[in-house]
């Protein structure tokens, strides 16, 4: 048996989109031995390694509920992530290669269960997270105290390789574009093309043959801490979305007032964000989607910036490119 080496109070995994999640009495450890195998699989995609007794109980339920949660905010069901189980038998090969791997290890001889975090073991990017408990029932709770930093050990090991693979692979023309209009430094993923630019807006969209994915960029004065409510927000929202037009003449984007958007305030490496998310509509059309919108304050212009991210998929599966939106988040840098 495995054990890993303890460590009293250890980084997690950082919370999506904000925070920095510690769990106190987890070990820890950091591989990387891939010998330059590529990892498998698709992105979102979980292998999770149990026998069939566990599977079948009380610990499955568990697995299941944590990890095939629906995402919300998406007008159909879909999953975290989507899980495929296999037993210890059968992880070897390139299943052992895959990109995320969720191992359950039931060892009578442990005092306490204990979480281990790997990268790059047998392929990269990877990341393996192992538990292992003195039972099932351990297991299952560990599962229930800790299902956050969970999700979120596996969330961020994605959204860190559409970062780099951002990084590399980058539409330079956009990124500029977005650096002359705001003044800030933003690498938007290959595939993305400018479709309009105004002095306090951008819009930018990746086609795909069955869907899109899109953001706009606009700015506008800081008027104190109401600027930052979600009335406000909203106003300024369905403002400058109308300006992206619909397929039929007159139609416009607005925002749908179906479902209520949530609302949040987050902190990214120490700025302060606003988070929007919902469902848009065309008025004047019937195309729409889920949204999400990030808004910060520049302190070195006064002004209110607004990344704000759309999808449309009438036929695939949105969880995908909804994540890849979200992404755009983290290539955001101020001067």
């Amino acid at each position: 048996m495995k054990h890993f080496s303890s460590l009293r109070a250890v980084r997690l995994v950082a919370v999506l989109l904000f925070a920095v999640a510690t769990v106190s009495c987890d070990a820890f450890r950091n591989l990387r031995d891939s010998n330059g195998m590529t990892a498998q699989g698709r992105p979102y995609e979980l292998i999770i390694v149990c026998g069939h007794e566990a599977w079948n109980g009380e610990l499955g339920d568990s697995l299941r509920s944590v990890f095939t949660a629906p995402v919300p905010y998406i007008d159909r069901i879909e999953p975290i992530f989507d899980v495929l189980r296999i037993t210890e038998q059968g992880y070897t090969g390139t299943v052992a290669q895959h990109r995320n791997i969720l191992k359950l290890v039931v060892d009578p001889t442990l005092q306490q269960t204990e979480a281990g975090v790997q990268y790059d073991v047998t392929a990269e990017p990877q990341i393996i997270v192992t538990l292992q408990g003195p039972t099932q029932e351990a297991l299952t709770e560990y599962l229930a105290a800790h299902r956050t930093e969970l999700v979120q050990a596996f969330e961020q090991a994605e959204r860190d390789r559409a970062i780099r693979y951002a990084e590399r692979y980058f539409a330079p023309e956009v990124s500029k574009a977005i650096e002359a209009r705001f003044g800030v430094r933003m690498k938007v993923p290959r595939g993305y093309i400018v479709a309009a630019s105004q002095p306090d807006f951008l819009w930018a969209r990746y086609e795909y043959p069955e869907a899109e994915q899109g953001f706009i960029i606009y700015s506008y004065p800081y008027e104190g801490p109401e600027s930052l409510s979600p009335e406000a927000l909203l106003a300024a929202r369905n403002r400058f979305v109308a300006r992206i037009p619909g397929e039929t003449a007159g139609s416009h984007m607005t925002t749908s007032d179906v479902i209520e958007p949530s609302y949040r305030m987050f902190r990214l490496e120490g700025r302060l964000w606003c988070e929007l998310r919902g469902f848009w509509d065309l008025a004047g059309g019937f195309m729409g989607g889920p949204f999400v919108s990030f808004t910060t304050v520049d302190t070195k212009t006064n002004r209110v910036f607004t990344l704000d991210c759309y999808i449309f998929s009438p036929k695939l599966h949105k969880r995908n490119f909804v994540r890849g939106v979200e992404h755009l988040l983290y290539q955001v840098h101020f001067d």
